[in-house]
């Protein structure tokens, strides 16, 4: 086994274990909807996929831009909305999801709440130098795989894996 996926199966076992004492709340909760941007765009170094990460407000670790519903619009406009405030990119968002994620949202009250993340795909056509949270957090563009490896939750490293099978049309 390669050193760097021994590192990401580490990393999800360790978020696999932090989840485990909640298997309660994530059984017992209701589970909260978010819907979220993996933004792509095809690298110069020969057509390959590169993607988006955000680094979280809170805990600095890395994610792709997601949110609340919102009202009046459809899940893959509040992905690219989200795109837009997290990361300052604009592009075509998919209407059909790429796929979906959980994980436990860390809410203002200090407790746990298990959510479900609708992913789509967002074509990056354009980056803004001004964006509603500049200077929040750090924005950087990596291979699938990096994303893979920088990513806690298992589906969604799985997400970012299944798109080197995606044709670059």
């Amino acid at each position: 086994m390669g050193s760097a996926l021994k590192k990401t199966s580490k990393k999800s076992a360790t978020f696999l274990s932090e989840l485990a004492p909640f298997t309660g709340t994530l059984f017992k909760e209701r589970m909260r909807e978010q819907f979220a941007a993996l933004c792509y765009r095809i690298g110069g170094d020969g057509g390959m996929f590169e993607v988006l990460l955000v680094t979280s407000r809170e805990s600095g670790r890395w994610i792709i831009p997601k949110g609340w519903p919102m009202t009046g619009k459809k899940p893959h406009e509040v992905a690219a909305i989200e795109a837009f405030e997290e990361a300052g990119v604009r592009g075509k968002a998919k209407k059909k999801p790429l796929g979906y994620f959980t994980y436990l949202k860390m809410l203002d009250s200090g407790q746990r709440a298990p959510c479900c993340v609708q992913v789509h795909l967002l074509d990056v056509k354009e980056s803004c130098d001004v964006f509603r949270e500049k200077g929040q957090r750090l924005c950087e563009w990596v291979s699938c795989v990096e994303a893979a490896r920088r990513v806690r939750e298992p589906e969604l490293k799985g997400l970012f894996l299944s798109m080197q099978r995606i044709p670059l049309v």
